[in-house]
């Protein structure tokens, strides 16, 4: 994950430096800056901040550098440390008196999270977003009651899942054409659609029913069913005839599309999965082999950096898809073919802009015949979409 938690990380550093300085008045008239340490060079280190700007921060003898632990509310929390435990790439706010031009800032507090700490932070989020999330395409907003139905695939058959949100809930929502988790933007219950793509994280009732859910993160995307038109290998494009509106869509493939292409006997299986035949049991152990060693489990998250976690790992019809089409092997788009039958998930795109794909799966053939008009496939990749067990950027969200 790129910076996936970034937000988190930036918001709990905001939160330290206002709880410093309510408790010190003093302090009102400093500067501040958040953002990577950059590197270091004797007393003073260079600050990338989230804004993109380099400045210099110095350190003096009577700076207080303390460390926090990503959680923190305060700096009661945070424990005193010498400078010279900060390394490059720790995330870093500093608060002092800024030069006339802005560039430098002669610290009197810096605030450390260590990247060793957002690191296993952002694994053990990773972690329970892949033990406790379900991911869907949602179905009903019921916006009176505080719930979100979601259809996802389990055994060949749409369930639904109703999703409770709580005044605690963190809703979140991608940004208009972009698969990066980071860039994933405070939201609320009514900015979620019928249609939109959700992943939620949190407990579920014994039956599998629903979701109490701490965590939400939606987006709006195109979900796209058909055979390959062409190929322009040099704008990095392809053209695919949807086959439930009949009209060619435009997809750009970019560096964090997963792009996988199935097995024949894989998406034979998965086919008779969708028919609810009885080889539904045993794909998931019998597809593993074929996607050669060393598949790296659950990817395909909303692009790198798009979504966190993976998809649930209880056991139903629908989780054990999920486990199959993360183990589908890689493909390039120049191992695409005119006539191919391909399954993505897309943005939305923008004015002249193509949709950029977030998850592209070809050797479907099998699929689309066993759902002749289209309409179990979003289901089917809208999950593995959401749920990109890689930690990607958002992308987990993931």
């Amino acid at each position: 994950m790129k910076n996936s938690f970034r937000s988190l990380a930036v918001l709990l550093l905001v939160m330290a430096n206002a709880w410093s300085f309510a408790q010190d008045p003093s302090a009102s008239g400093n500067s501040k800056a958040v953002g990577a340490v950059q590197s270091i060079s004797g007393n003073s280190f260079t600050l990338k901040s989230d804004a993109g700007a380099e400045l210099t921060v110095t350190v003096q003898d009577s700076t207080r550098v303390l460390r926090s632990e990503p959680g923190q509310k305060s700096l009661k929390e945070a424990t005193p440390i010498q400078f010279s435990e900060v390394q490059a790439g720790d995330r870093t706010l500093a608060s002092g008196k800024a030069s006339a031009d802005g560039k430098t800032i002669a610290a009197t507090t810096i605030v450390v999270m260590k990247q060793s700490d957002i690191a296993s932070k952002q694994a053990k989020e990773r972690e329970d977003w892949q033990r406790h999330s379900v991911g869907g395409l949602v179905s009903a907003v019921d916006a009176a009651n505080n719930t979100v139905t979601i259809s996802t695939m389990a055994m060949g058959q749409k369930k639904d899942i109703v999703v409770h949100v709580s005044p605690t809930t963190i809703i979140r929502r991608y940004a208009p054409d972009s698969v990066k988790f980071d860039e994933a933007t405070k939201s609320t219950l009514a900015e979620i659609k019928p249609g939109d793509q959700l992943r939620a994280r949190g407990n579920r009732n014994p039956d599998g029913s629903g979701v109490t859910a701490d965590e939400i993160v939606s987006g709006a995307f195109r979900n796209v069913a058909g055979i390959v038109q062409s190929i322009d290998k040099a704008k990095n494009q392809l053209t695919v005839l949807d086959l439930a509106t009949k009209k060619p869509v435009t997809v750009t493939v970019g560096g964090d599309s997963q792009m996988r292409k199935l097995p024949e006997m894989m998406a034979q299986r998965i086919a008779v999965r969708l028919k609810g035949g009885p080889a539904a049991e045993g794909a998931s152990a019998q597809a593993t082999p074929a996607a050669g060693a060393g598949a790296s489990g659950s990817r395909g998250g909303m692009g790198n950096g798009t979504a966190p976690g993976g998809g649930a790992t209880r056991g139903n019809g629908g989780d054990m898809l999920q486990q199959i089409l993360s183990r589908a092997p890689a493909v390039q788009l120049t191992d695409l073919q005119k006539g191919d039958a391909v399954m993505l998930v897309a943005t939305q795109g923008s004015g002249s802009a193509a949709p950029t794909a977030i998850t592209l799966l070809a050797g479907v053939e099998p699929i689309l015949s066993a759902s002749p008009k289209g309409s179990d496939t979003s289901t089917i990749l809208s999950p593995w979409n959401l749920g990109g067990g890689n930690g990607g950027d958002a992308s987990a969200a993931q």
